[in-house]
């Protein structure tokens, strides 16, 4: 049986796949930063490896035959991808709902960087594209507790996917051949406004929740005070404004991969109730 890496393997989805693959009884290694933290499964093996420092990362990728490549928003570094291929035959990299590229077309994201650097190294690959997910709703736990979400657009439309489906959709290109060359863009099963989505939050939590949309500009101050990353923050805010007259779009591919419908938003609050609390 081949060894899987798993990159970002404490993360909210990587967590996930590592717990999959391993109870499935595949061989799986684990990158970690710190394996002083890190809370795997037994007979996982804990490498230490960043992506950040590609030199780290040899010991990681020795003897693997797939990868499971997550990039975390650092400047993109083109030889973890060269020394991915010089080790593995598969990978499948987590990206997000972007266009294709033509060579020599300039990115506007990140993912589509590394999907091209991925599609020109050689190595069979699967584009796993997901929308935004439900777990960054907990950045809004604070303001839940005290009864009212400020932010803009809360009559942007949202498809928020619980990061348990993605780390199905993952596990499930990692471990069968069928799905080289895809791109798959993933969704959660509905879209809701986000002032929805704070609503809903409070009726589970039991706690009743207003929406109070901030203006754009003042928005951006405080988020890019909070997140240190101007460019991404515009970035998000326009499409946040998208999303008020052209909903996120839905699709049923969890639904067509794994034989059952997109986990709900209400389901993700449901297990995560005690975070808003």
């Amino acid at each position: 049986m081949s060894r899987i890496l798993v990159t970002g393997a404490t993360g909210s989805v990587g967590g996930h796949v590592v717990s999959s693959l391993a109870g499935e009884g595949f061989e799986t290694r684990a990158l970690v930063r710190d394996p002083d933290t890190a809370s795997l499964p037994d007979g996982v093996d804990v490498v230490v490896g960043d992506l950040s420092s590609p030199r780290t990362l040899e010991p990681a990728l020795r003897g693997v035959e797939r990868v499971y490549l997550m990039w975390p928003g650092i400047p993109v570094e083109p030889r973890v991808i060269e020394l991915i291929a010089e080790h593995a035959e598969r990978v499948v990299y987590l990206s997000t709902d972007v266009a294709d590229l033509a060579d020599g077309e300039q990115a506007t994201s990140f993912h589509q960087d590394n999907e091209r650097l991925i599609r020109s190294s050689g190595l069979s690959w699967t584009f796993v594209r997901a929308i935004d997910f439900a777990t960054n709703t907990l950045a809004w736990a604070d303001q839940i507790r005290q009864g009212v979400v400020r932010l803009p657009y809360g009559q942007a439309s949202r498809s928020l996917i619980h990061e348990r489906d993605i780390a199905d959709v993952v596990v499930q290109a990692l471990t069968s051949a069928r799905h080289e060359g895809a791109r798959y863009v993933i969704t959660g099963p509905e879209s809701i406004t986000q002032a929805g989505l704070a609503q809903l939050i409070g009726e589970v939590v039991g706690r009743a929740v207003r929406w109070e949309d901030l203006p754009p500009e003042t928005a951006r101050e405080q988020l890019t005070a909070a997140w240190g990353n101007a460019a991404f923050v515009e970035a998000r805010l326009r499409a946040w404004e998208s999303f008020v007259d052209s909903p996120e779009r839905v699709t049923d591919t969890v639904d067509q991969l794994l034989g059952r419908p997109a986990r709900t938003f209400r389901s993700w609050v449901e297990e995560h109730v005690d975070a808003f609390r």
